[in-house]
């Protein structure tokens, strides 16, 4: 008896991963099927269609932040953080502050192809979204900080953001009465240093964090909250659609760097080599930080430059198989000539697919968290 219960069972086992096998490879899949699996634990949803080699993790529940803004052994500290995120007066010009580029109501990002800085200066790339920037191991859209507190440095420095001597900062900081209690807070005296600063306001963005979306609510097994549609999109996200070889785990970003062909390569306005202008490694020409896609419906304009506001565009251009330029003759020889990311393929997606995407891209995004703007010391 034994012997006939282990055979059925084997059978049944070799019978559902045939089940699974044609799930990743059959276009025409019925929604009462593809929601019948889907409404399973992960653990039991078909394989995704991941690339040799590619370090991956299954989608899951967005994670709390490192810290929360009412955490009583940081509430201080995190409560100094805010105010200095929202000063303009951490600015050259005491015009520009953290929010401009990094505006909460717009889930930490600006809305702009580039943002403006000292002057109305044009930066050269998109502001990224500050969401869930503590997972990050290495920050920017080329990864050339380390920490978040070296991450503020650029941005305050820098002659064409907030345009500021980061050293003449603490000095510009003591001479407003209102942040000497502040500081006494959230480290136990007065003291203004450029180390307290960058901790103050490390430790304010440690709290920024995705809100619950319709998947999240699915996958805790209100299964109410997806549409068939978005169930199809999640489906094709991580099937055919390839997404997951850089986009997944719970934030949706293999915390890694790509080159999607957009280098504009010797198109002197427009190059930009990405990762390559920080480690000098002929392999990252063209390299950029893979973002996580939680709330990307509302951090339009996307990729480094800003390139798109349409989301049926980007979509497009991944089904395209995103650009992949061709050496000339006297290019052939060029260590630096950039190549589109291995992992990025002609997709084949009809319309009815892509836009069953798009839904399940609805479906990660949520409105953002309502921020009380603080009272600058004065």
């Amino acid at each position: 008896m034994k012997r006939v219960l282990l055979i059925i069972g084997l059978f049944l086992l070799i019978l559902t991963q045939l089940s699974f096998d044609s799930f990743n490879q059959n276009d025409g899949i019925s929604a009462d099927s593809l929601r019948n699996i889907y409404n399973q634990s992960p653990s039991s949803w078909p394989k995704p269609l991941i690339d040799s080699g590619v370090k991956w993790q299954e989608l899951g529940v967005v994670p709390n932040a490192p810290i929360s803004e009412g955490s009583p052994l940081t509430k201080n500290l995190v409560a100094l953080g805010k105010v200095l995120f929202y000063d303009p007066r951490l600015s050259g010009s005491n015009q520009i502050s953290c929010i401009s580029c990094h505006a909460p109501e717009m889930n930490w990002s600006d809305g702009r192809q580039v943002s403006l800085g000292h002057d109305q200066a044009a930066n050269s790339r998109n502001a990224p979204s500050l969401e869930n920037i503590w997972y990050f191991k290495n920050l920017f859209w080329d990864g050339r900080a380390n920490s978040l507190e070296k991450q503020l440095e650029g941005p305050i420095g820098s002659d064409i953001e907030m345009h500021q001597d980061f050293k003449l900062l603490p000095a510009k900081l003591r001479a407003i009465k209102g942040y000497a209690a502040l500081f006494s807070s959230a480290y136990g005296d007065a003291k203004i240093t450029q180390e307290r600063i960058a901790k103050a306001i490390a430790g304010y963005e440690l709290t920024f964090t995705s809100r619950k979306s319709s998947f999240d609510y699915f996958l805790e097994g209100n299964t109410k909250r997806m549409t068939d549609q978005q169930i199809q999109g999640l489906h094709l996200f991580r099937t055919k659609a390839r997404c997951m070889n850089c986009h997944s785990g719970p934030l949706f970003t293999d915390d890694d760097f790509h080159n999607l062909g957009l280098t504009y390569y010797k198109r002197a306005k427009y190059e930009d080599l990405g990762r390559y202008n920080v480690t000098k490694n002929p392999e990252d020409v063209g390299k950029f930080r893979t973002p996580g896609l939680r709330n990307v419906l509302r951090t339009r304009p996307w990729f480094h430059n800003g390139l798109f506001d349409n989301i049926e565009g980007v979509m497009n251009m991944y089904n395209n198989g995103m650009p992949q330029p061709k050496q000339k003759p006297e290019e052939l020889n060029d260590p630096l000539f950039p190549k589109t990311d291995v992992h990025i393929k002609r997709l084949n997606l009809t319309k009815t697919e892509r836009d069953a995407i798009i839904s399940f891209l609805a479906a990660i995004t949520t409105e953002p968290w309502r921020i009380t703007t603080p009272e600058l010391p004065k």
